[in-house]
């Protein structure tokens, strides 16, 4: 699954660190969903979605 959660962060002029607090998660947990690495919970996918205003089909894509 691809994400535009760094695009979209940077973009705001936010660190990990920044997005992480806003979230209530680790700075560890942005950056692995960042690389791919980790698949956040619907509960935090969604909360990433209303946070950038972007709904969540354009922040994460699920590759056929």
């Amino acid at each position: 699954m691809r994400n535009t959660v760094r695009a979209l962060r940077t973009r705001r002029g936010l660190s990990q660190g920044e997005l992480a607090a806003a979230m209530g998660v680790s700075r560890q947990t942005i950056n692995s969903i960042e690389t791919g690495k980790y698949l956040p919970s619907l509960p935090l996918a969604i909360g990433l979605a209303r946070f950038f205003e972007t709904p969540v089909e354009e922040v994460f894509h699920v590759e056929q």
